[in-house]
C-alpha cells in the first residue's frame, strides 16, 4: 500500500531512519564501554524495542507500571523502572516482577515496598535517584548518603546504585553549553556514587538518562549506563537542541488538508489529539511533503482537538497530504494505538502501540 491510501490522520514510522538511529546509538555506547538501557516510553512498541535489544541494549527502561508489565510479559528480564513505585498497585507490580530494578528517593516511599517485599519473601533491588539539576524526582546530592542508609536499613530492599535524569540541560542556550551541562550532571552523579562507596554502600550502577545528554553525560568516567529514549525517532525538539537533523526524524503524523477557506491558512485533520501538545516554535511540529521534504514557509502555530492550522504563502488545496514531524515524539506516541511502518511512501506493516494511559 502507498501511504496516500491511508486514512488520515495516521502515525508513521520510517523504518530506515529508525534502524539508523538505533544502530548509531548502540555503536556510540558500545565504543565507550557504557551499557545502553533505552527508555521504552518513546515508542511503546515491541517492533522498536526488539530492534534495540537486537543490537545490544542490556535491557529496557520503563516509566509506568503498564510498561513494566507489558515488557515482563514479553519476556524481557532486565528492566529498570525509572519512577518511584508508590501506591498498592505499583508496589504489587514491583514485588511481582523478577529482574526489575526500581527507583527510590525517600524512605517514606520505600517503607511500603519493603513491607510488601518481606511479605512476598523477595528482595527488590533499587537505584537511588539523585537530583543533578532537573529538580524533578531525586534526593539532593548532600543527602544521598543519609537517604541511602535509611532505605537500606529496611528489609527486603537492596541498593544497586544511583540514577539521574539530566533533563535540565535542554534549557542550555546552545549546543556547547548543553554538552557542558550534560558532562557536569554525569560528574555530579559519579561524585555521589563515590560518596556512597566511601560510606560502605555497594554501588555497581551509575545511570544517566536523556537523548540531549546522550553525547555527554554517559561518557563521564565512572558512569556505567545511559537511558536515552527519544533517539529512536528524534523529533522537532531534538532538532532544535542539535541532537539530530530533520532527516533523522523517523516519526511523523500523516494528515490531509480539509479546508482552505481563508487566504494563507490551511486546515488539516490532525489537531492536538494527533500530536503532542509540547510546543517549540510551532504548536504542531515541522510540516513536510508526503516524501518527507520540508515545506518552506509553512508553519503549524495552532491546533484544536481535531484540526491543525497551517499558515502558508499559497499552494494548498483540499485533499493535499502533509507529514508533520511532532515536537515531542514520546507524547505523540501515547496518543495512538498503532503506527504504520513505512519505507519512503510504501506502507510495510502496522505496529501496535502498547501500555498507553
Amino acid at each position: 500500500m502507498d501511504l496516500r491510501e491511508l486514512d488520515t490522520p495516521a502515525l508513521l514510522v520510517d523504518v530506515d531512519r529508525l534502524e539508523t538511529n538505533v544502530a548509531a546509538m548502540a555503536r556510540s555506547f558500545a565504543g565507550a564501554g557504557v551499557a545502553l538501557r533505552p527508555h521504552v516510553k518513546t515508542s511503546k512498541c515491541w517492533e522498536v524495542a526488539r530492534r534495540q535489544l537486537d543490537v545490544g541494549a542490556v535491557g529496557m527502561t520503563c516509566s509506568t507500571a503498564a510498561e513494566v508489565v507489558w515488557l515482563r510479559d514479553r519476556g524481557v528480564r532486565d528492566l529498570l523502572w525509572a519512577n518511584v513505585p508508590v501506591g498498592p498497585g505499583h508496589v504489587a507490580v514491583a514485588v511481582a516482577t523478577p529482574g526489575l530494578t526500581v527507583t527510590l528517593d525517600s524512605v517514606e516511599a520505600a517503607r511500603p515496598l519493603s513491607a510488601a517485599a518481606v511479605a512476598a519473601g523477595v528482595t527488590v533491588p533499587f537505584l537511588l535517584e539523585v537530583n543533578t539539576g532537573h529538580a524533578r524526582l531525586g534526593v539532593e546530592p548532600d543527602r544521598a548518603v543519609a537517604t541511602a542508609a535509611a532505605i537500606t536499613g529496611l528489609p527486603g530492599l537492596r541498593l544497586r546504585g544511583v540514577l539521574t535524569h539530566e533533563g535540565h540541560i535542554a534549557a542550555a542556550p546552545d549546543r556547547p553549553a548543553l554538552e557542558q551541562a550534560g558532562t557536569a550532571a554525569g560528574a555530579r552523579l559519579v561524585a555521589v556514587a563515590a560518596d556512597l562507596r566511601a560510606a560502605g554502600q555497594a554501588v555497581e550502577v551509575v545511570s544517566v538518562g536523556s537523548t540531549p545528554g546522550a553525547t555527554s553525560a554517559p561518557f563521564v568516567d565512572g558512569v556505567t549506563e545511559g537511558r536515552p529514549g527519544t533517539y529512536v525517532y528524534f523529533d522537532a525538539n531534538q532538532v532544535r537542541l542539535g541532537s539530530a537533523t530533520l532527516d533523522r526524524c523517523a516519526l511523523t503524523v500523516l494528515a490531509r488538508v480539509v479546508s482552505v477557506q481563508r487566504d494563507g491558512r490551511a486546515i488539516i485533520d490532525a489537531g492536538v489529539k494527533a500530536m503532542s501538545s509540547d510546543t517549540i516554535a510551532a504548536a504542531g511540529g515541522v510540516v513536510t511533503a508526503p516524501d518527507g521534504v520540508p515545506l518552506p514557509g509553512v508553519t503549524f502555530p495552532e491546533a484544536n482537538e481535531e484540526h491543525g492550522f497551517l499558515l502558508h504563502s499559497g499552494g494548498f488545496a483540499v485533499g493535499d497530504l502533509v507529514r508533520v514531524v511532532p515536537n515531542h515524539a514520546c507524547g505523540t506516541t501515547n496518543m495512538w494505538s498503532r503506527a504504520h511502518a513505512v519505507r519512503g511512501t510504501e506502507v510495510l506493516a502496522e505496529w501496535p502501540i502498547s501500555a498507553r494511559y
